[in-house]
């Protein structure tokens, strides 16, 4: 499906990055894989995880270079994107991918533990997109694929950096899609469930908490990498501002934010009148604070 393609995937030193940088390569494209080798809270730096899997993509009979700069800066995010040129001399799809964590309750949250995160996550997927557009735009073609969260789309507990960046990501693709739509470039985001380094990172303390991470284990990241090899692919040419969800065997597709109920006030509203009619109409539509477990509490299929 992706045989020509040049396909650039961040964080493919391990995990799902590198289940994608696989997938990609099987699929028939060149790979650029990326990783700055750090560890799950984003410390340290090493060039070894995106050469080995470099290495063992070019061993199965691929195409593939390896480059180990930091999606969280400007220049080094266009250097990211130049190493694909220089390597293959076009690019046609990014796969946003890198991450780290730092989970805390968000009355412990660090402001340089929210900066870390949102660098990484939010800032760094704008940075590489952003260093690919002109060539996206120049060539008018080009695919986007962005990896959000069930902790930004629905909640989860100690995540306020990681969700807020998560959801800032939907934001992005969105933008991203409209402003390039008329270039044929598309942009859609997946949230994955899987076991992976940086979910294994997820604090296991209570019985509930150990029944989750027990349900992500039987996860595979592999799992994911389909959706990502379809969206990169001709295929899906008309598909975009999407957010889709993969879960084991289910691939879900997410709402987006639309209205779900209004109430009217001829003469407008007052703060009394708002508690006394406009709250009460409204209640039975609020949402409950749900975490993600909680609306996808079944067993993963």
């Amino acid at each position: 499906m992706l045989q020509g393609k040049v396909v650039l995937v961040t964080g493919a030193g391990g995990g799902i990055g590198r289940d994608f940088a696989l997938a990609m390569a099987a699929a028939g494209a060149k790979v650029v894989v990326n990783d700055l080798g750090t560890t799950v809270k984003g410390e340290g730096a090493s060039s070894g995880p995106a050469e080995q899997v470099a290495a063992e993509i070019r061993a199965a009979g691929g195409t593939a270079v390896a480059n180990s700069d930091s999606v969280a800066d400007w220049p080094s995010a266009n250097r990211i994107v130049q190493s694909a040129l220089d390597a293959f001399g076009r690019l046609d799809a990014v796969v946003n991918n890198a991450g780290i964590l730092r989970d805390r309750f968000f009355f412990n949250l660090s402001p340089d533990d929210w900066r870390a995160v949102i660098d990484v996550h939010l800032s760094g997927s704008f940075y590489v997109a952003r260093a690919a557009a002109p060539h996206f735009k120049a060539q008018e073609s080009g695919a986007y694929i962005h990896m959000t969260s069930t902790s930004g789309l629905v909640g989860n507990l100690g995540q306020a950096n990681y969700a807020a960046a998560k959801l800032g990501i939907v934001g992005l693709s969105k933008s991203i899609a409209l402003d390039m739509a008329k270039y044929h470039v598309r942009s859609n985001c997946i949230a994955p469930f899987a076991w992976s380094r940086m979910i294994g990172s997820i604090p296991a303390e209570t019985p509930d908490q150990q029944a989750r991470v027990e349900k992500l284990k039987s996860m595979q990241t592999a799992k994911i990498a389909p959706l990502a090899v379809y969206l990169a692919s001709e295929t899906a040419r008309e598909v975009s501002g999407q957010i889709f969800a993969v879960r084991a065997n289910e691939i879900f597709l997410m709402s987006q934010n639309r209205p779900l109920r209004s109430v009217h006030r001829e003469s407008g509203w007052s703060a009394e009148a708002i508690a006394t009619h406009a709250i009460p109409a409204l209640r039975a539509h609020f949402y409950a604070l749900e975490r993600s477990q909680d609306v996808f509490s079944w067993d993963p299929i």
